[in-house]
C-alpha cells in the first residue's frame, strides 16, 4: 500500500521559514511526480507546487513564486518543500501528493496518493 507522510509543520512568525518533508512508502515513486498543495480553513484546496520525476521541472503557484522551492532525493523516496519568508495568508494545512506519471502537474485531479496533511501556522 503506498503512503505518503507529511512532516516538518509547525508553528512560525511571519518572515520566517519552514521545510516540510513528504516520506513515500509502499511502492517506489522515483517515476511519479509530486505535488504540494494546501487548504486554509473555508478555502478550496489550492495548488502550491509541483515537481517531475527528474526534479528537472518545477512549478509554483503564484503566490508563493519566489519564496518557496520544491526539491526530492528519489533515493530516500522524500520531497521537501521549504518555504521562506512566510506570510500569514500561508496558514493552511499543506498536504503532498504523488501520481502515477512522471510529469509535473497542477491540478489536484492528476494525483493518484495523498499524504495525511501538516498544519503551517504563520503568526503576523
Amino acid at each position: 500500500q503506498a503512503q505518503l507522510v507529511e512532516s516538518g509543520g509547525g508553528l512560525v512568525q511571519a518572515g520566517g521559514s519552514l521545510r516540510l518533508s513528504c516520506a513515500a512508502s509502499g511502492r517506489t515513486f522515483g517515476n511519479s511526480a509530486m505535488g504540494w498543495f494546501r487548504q486554509a480553513p473555508g478555502n478550496e484546496r489550492e495548488f502550491v507546487g509541483t515537481i517531475s520525476w527528474s526534479g528537472g521541472t518545477t512549478i509554483y503557484a503564484d503566490s508563493v513564486k519566489g519564496r518557496f522551492t520544491i526539491s526530492r532525493d528519489n533515493v530516500k523516496n522524500t520531497v521537501y518543500l521549504q518555504m521562506n519568508s512566510l506570510k500569514p495568508e500561508d496558514t493552511a494545512v499543506y498536504y503532498c501528493a504523488a501520481r502515477r506519471a512522471a510529469a509535473a502537474y497542477t491540478a489536484s485531479n492528476g494525483y493518484d496518493y495523498w499524504g495525511q496533511g501538516t498544519q503551517v501556522t504563520v503568526s503576523s
